[in-house]
This record gives structure tokens, sequence and C-alpha cells, in this order.
């Protein structure tokens, strides 16, 4: 799992343009789409591709973040020339998350994941299909009632919105993503998107129904698992362990059952690990041979990503406040969030910190060089490579 350091040349980032290379994306995910019939309308000037770039550059710019920022930004000759084509209004604005349907930028999302990482080496085989699971609550607005999720402090309701992931820990990008009110089953539409084949890095939420690792084994899927502290454990066979295993904190392994008597889950693998300061209880449904214990629970440790990235897109892409609040709004609000990611981590190799972000707006917005850019990248690869020796 070694990764290529990701080198980014002055012609590469000179001609690049987010923007652009969004709309070359749009274009050829929705060739064979069907559109909404208002966009073929003679008397609309505001084209769904003109819609979705002014809704990212908003994404972008920390000068924009609300929706009468980005139509008074829709004002300037540069952001007409180069994003919306024209003027936008508010009813305008306002009225086209109703009109675009969010599946169509899943698909661009889709087809921008599938473009290679460059920093990723020929044969890293079976690793690329392990994915951390998890999703994240975004608050709400009490007026957006369809968000209505519940558990508010002295008797107040909450709003949020879930943002479901599938994120690839080889790669350190999301793959796979699904936006539902707050309310929704992760277990559930977790469940609605298992593919033969992939293995599964998951919390103890997603051991809390001892079924679902039999219905995990029947459609061929892997996992592991952090299992729930009060789980009852019913050992079948204890398991030897390495000297490697012991290096990684691993204690003890066995086959076992899991739950009551009636209740009784397959047989899996669990394993045991302490460190100085805690003490995790894992599962799997692959044997020693498949995967040594040591590895289950560096994949684990790996699952962090995954929160990492929610802090990120929460904090560094403004995805605290929305710039539209109707399901599908919000939906297209956190799809234009994923997308920009992932032709930031396409452009530079990984995503960027708060200052490279910072840096690469700027250069977008002709104040910093592209040699600035570039120092700027090289700062945070060292610092990077700093904290891998540590």
């Amino acid at each position: 799992m070694v990764e290529a350091e990701a080198i980014v040349s002055e012609r590469e980032l000179h001609q690049w343009k987010l923007l652009s290379e969004f709309r070359e994306a749009l274009a050829v995910a929705l060739k064979h789409e069907q559109l909404h019939s208002s966009f073929a309308a003679s008397e609309r000037r505001l084209d769904h591709a003109d819609y979705l770039s002014l809704f990212l550059f908003g994404l972008f710019n920390p000068a924009l973040r609300t929706m009468r920022a980005l139509c008074s930004a829709s004002q300037l000759e540069r952001v007409q020339r180069e994003i919306c084509n024209g003027p936008v209004s508010l009813g305008s604005f306002s009225e086209a998350q109703h009109l675009i349907n969010p599946a169509h930028l899943e698909k661009v999302f889709g087809e921008l994941v599938g473009r290679k990482d460059r920093r990723m080496e020929v044969g890293q085989g079976d690793w690329q299909q392990w994915f951390a699971r998890d999703s994240s609550l975004f608050a709400a607005l009490p007026r957006m009632s369809w968000a209505l999720y519940g558990g508010g402090r002295a008797g107040k309701t909450n709003n949020a919105v879930r943002l479901h992931l599938n994120f690839q820990v080889l790669e350190d990008k999301p793959v796979l993503a699904q936006v539902t009110p707050g309310r929704a089953c992760e277990r559930q539409v977790w469940k609605e998107q298992w593919q033969g084949g992939c293995g599964y890095i998951g919390d103890r939420y997603f051991t809390k129904n001892f079924q679902l690792f039999g219905q995990l084994n029947a459609k061929g899927c892997r996992y592991v698992l952090r299992l729930i502290e009060e789980a009852t454990i019913n050992v079948i066979e204890q398991l030897p362990i390495t000297a490697e295993d012991r290096q990684a904190g691993v204690v003890r392994q066995a086959w076992a059952t899991l739950g009551k008597e009636r209740h009784r889950s397959v047989a899996v693998r669990v394993v045991w690990l302490e460190s100085s300061h805690s003490a995790l209880i894992l599962v799997t449904n692959l044997a020693p041979e498949q995967l040594c214990a040591a590895l289950v629970g560096m994949l684990y440790r790996r699952r962090w990503q995954i929160e990492c990235f929610f802090r990120w897109v929460k904090c560094l892409l403004g995805c605290r406040h929305w710039l539209a609040e109707s399901q599908a709004g919000v939906t297209l609000q956190l799809y234009l969030a994923l997308i920009a990611s992932v032709l930031l981590q396409l452009l530079v190799g990984h995503r960027p910190n708060k200052r490279l972000l910072e840096v690469i707006q700027l250069h977008q917005m002709g104040w910093a060089t592209t040699q600035e850019v570039i120092a700027a990248l090289q700062r945070q690869q060292a610092a990077q490579r700093q904290r891998n020796k540590m």
C-alpha cells in the first residue's frame, strides 16, 4: 500500500481550471440524459450547466456564502464570461434546484471518481476494494421540515441532513454517496448499496444487528467492523497469534458466534486489540490466511480517514451553510462538494489542507502565481512526509 508522491508541473497547474473541468465532466456524463423540459424553453436564459457552475463557484469562493451573494456576483463581467454566461436572478437560482435531477450529479461524481489518481501504482489489487463506511449529520434550518431528525434539547426537535459515504481507504477519496434526511437508518441505506467482492470497514453502529453478518456473507462482501462492547461472544475455536500480530497490539483472536441462543450470528472471526490507551474488539469474516490479525487492526485504523473527510467538507467547503434549502437543493450542494474534493485530488494528488486550499482559491482569482501554488503544495507534501515518519 505504498503511495507514489504526486508531482504537479507548472504547465499542468497553469492550464487547469476547476470549473472548465467540471463542465467537461458534466457534458460527458449527461450526453444521453434527459433534462427538465423547462431548460428547452426559449425564454429561459439560465442553463443547467450555468446554474451548477455558479453553485460550485460559491463553494470555492469564501466571499460568497449566500444565494444573494452568488446572484450579485453573476452581475460581474468576468463571472458571466467564465461561469454563468449572464446575470442570474434570485428567482431563477431558487427555481433551478427543483429542475435538476440530483442523480445527474451522482453520475458526474461517479465519472470523476473513475479517473485514476496519479499516485496509485499498478498492482494494488485487492486493497482497492476496501471502503470505510459511515455517515455524518449536517445541521439543517428549522424551516427545512423535510429534514426533521429529533433528539433536540428541552423538548425541541433537530433538523439534519445525513450524508452516507463509501470512502476508499487506499486512495483516500469518496467513491459512493447518498443524501437522506437525518432520521434515515444508516444500516438500511448501507445494505441497499452493498456490492459483492467489496470490503467494508465500519464502527460499532453496524454491529448492533448480528443478522447482517450472514447477509454480508451471502452477498459476497468482506468486512472489518468494531464490535459493540455489550455483545455476547460464544467462542468456537481459539486461534494462534504471531509475533507480528502481538507487535500490532493483538492479544487474542478466535472463531465465534455472537448473541444469545435464539438470535446467534453466523460464525465470525473476533480479534481483540489493546494499547496503552484503548481496547478494541473487531469482527471479520476473513480467515487468518486471508487477512492476518495485524492487518485487521490496521484496516480499522484507516477508518478514521472518513471522519477527517467529513470534517474537511464541513469546515473547508462551506457545507455548514446552505445555498439551497429544499431536499433536492441540499443534495445538489453536497454532491457538488464531493465533486470539488475529487477534482482537487485529481489535480494535486491529495486533498489540500486549509492553507493550500486558500492559495488555490487565490490562484483561481488571479492573486497567487503558479509558482506560489506549487511552493505551497511542496510545503504540504513535506509536512505529510514528516508526519508519516513519526
